[in-house]
């Protein structure tokens, strides 16, 4: 007979080490809401695994009392990956950067997407790099001035949940760091996903890159400048819901409409098409899109893997069959 879980609370998954990022810094606000958060999925601690790379979100695993491991830079999904498969009873969770995601990591992020690995995946976005002092990232905005471009970034920023998305990713959102209640609840829907769910975090970085997301996050200009994506419902924002948003089907590209017009999209997070135009979709003429934006269920690599593990195991050849079988086989 299975004993019950005991009651866990915020205060156990904060571990004993000091938070030691910048004041001010988002970071903290998306620390405190996923230790508010893991009590709830009713888990054993010790099966919650937190994996990261390189830079100031890489420190995340220090800070909660769970099972972690601080690897190299970009190498996190593969990490994550093995420890999946080792043991598929573990709730392993990655925590990136958008430096550390896509940049030396962008190939392994590709893969554990691709493959479909059963992991929650948390992107921190700040479109800088931080812990190395202000460099322009992947993401960073063309222009951009830091010492790494004086002059500014001649570079275009790519977007993570389109890439995510053309990656194969069967789970794709996007949420804000300092929206706790909108950022549970989308890290919740991807906790309960089967497969690799990745999560966009816009976060800010009050040293190098302070108040870039600062409409979609300012009480005073939020409701005009981002839109909730909720599946099956209409695509509208403002402060009014007065706006929404269609597709110009002689151009292929989404454009504002009035919300009370009869061509105002409505959100399908299986739509595959819609999802990648509303990963990209950004000011100043479009709202950026929170929430789920793209869904698919699809078979999990873990459990394939698993599965021909049991296959495999069946055929009943023993190693000391295998070592006299000579140098030469045939296959058939």
């Amino acid at each position: 007979m299975n004993q019950a879980l005991p009651k866990l609370t915020v205060k156990d998954y904060a571990s004993n080490q000091e938070v030691r990022w910048c004041p001010g810094c988002g970071d903290y606000a998306i620390l405190k809401t996923i230790q508010k958060l893991m009590p709830t999925f009713e888990q054993p601690k010790e099966n919650q695994v937190f994996i990261s790379g390189i830079g100031c979100s890489s420190r995340f695993p220090y800070y909660m009392n769970t099972f972690g491991f601080h690897t190299i830079h970009g190498r996190a999904p593969a990490v994550a990956t093995g420890v999946k498969l080792a043991n598929p009873e573990l709730d392993v969770w990655v925590i990136t950067g958008d430096g550390d995601g896509f940049s030396i990591g962008g190939n392994h992020m590709l893969h554990v997407l691709r493959r479909n690995v059963d992991l929650q995946i948390l992107l921190f976005n700040n479109e800088i790099y931080g812990l190395t002092k202000g460099q322009y990232s992947p993401t960073s905005q063309t222009g951009t001035r830091t010492p790494s471009s004086p002059t500014g970034s001649i570079d275009l920023p790519l977007a993570p949940c389109e890439v995510a998305i053309g990656s194969g990713g069967t789970f794709i959102a996007r949420t804000i760091d300092t929206q706790a209640k909108h950022l549970a609840a989308v890290v919740t829907r991807g906790h309960d996903h089967r497969g690799a769910s990745f999560i966009e975090i816009l976060q800010n970085c009050p040293i190098y890159n302070d108040g870039i997301f600062e409409q979609v996050t300012d009480k005073k200009t939020a409701a005009d400048f981002k839109v909730e994506l909720v599946h099956g419902e209409p695509i509208i924002f403002g402060k009014e819901r007065e706006r929404g948003i269609r597709l110009n089907h002689d151009s292929l590209k989404l454009e504002l409409v009035d919300a009370s017009s009869d061509d105002v999209l409505v959100h399908d997070e299986t739509n595959k098409v819609l999802a990648t135009m509303l990963a990209i979709m950004k000011g100043p003429d479009l709202p950026v899109a929170v929430g789920v934006i793209y869904r698919e269920e699809k078979n999990s690599y873990v459990d394939d893997s698993q599965q021909q593990l049991i296959s495999v195991r069946k055929t009943k050849v023993s190693m000391a069959d295998l070592l006299t079988s000579g140098h030469t086989w045939e296959v058939e």
